[in-house]
């Protein structure tokens, strides 16, 4: 399986996982190993958003750690961000009230540009 990596999901990665300074080809291999291993599922981590069509990998070394995935033609994957579970081995590294605070913060700015 070939993993690809999108700019937001190493993004978050640095944030939140590992500061590297190759944070695609960390999570394209964290995510190669985890596939291989079978840690993949169409069940989203509970808060997940659930797209349709998204797959959840599970980091085996971090196992809080959940990779938002699609497919892209057959033998791809593009991840497209990650999420840590809340209740899992280790806690979250950003508390769950630092992020819902920024998706207020984005609802004020789109009421405010309509």
């Amino acid at each position: 399986m070939l993993v690809a990596v999108t700019d937001h999901a190493a993004e978050r990665f640095r944030q939140r996982v590992a500061g590297t300074l190759d944070a695609k080809t960390e999570i394209a291999s964290r995510v190669a190993r985890a596939w291989e291993a079978g840690r993949v599922s169409e069940e989203p981590p509970p808060g997940a958003t659930a797209a349709r069509g998204s797959l959840y990998v599970r980091d085996g070394a971090d196992r809080s750690v959940v990779y938002v995935c699609r497919r892209e033609g057959a033998g791809e994957l593009v991840v497209v961000t990650l999420w840590e579970q809340e209740g899992g081995v280790t806690p979250p590294r950003v508390p769950r009230r630092f992020t819902d605070a920024l998706k207020r913060d984005d609802e004020r700015r789109r009421d405010d540009a309509t």
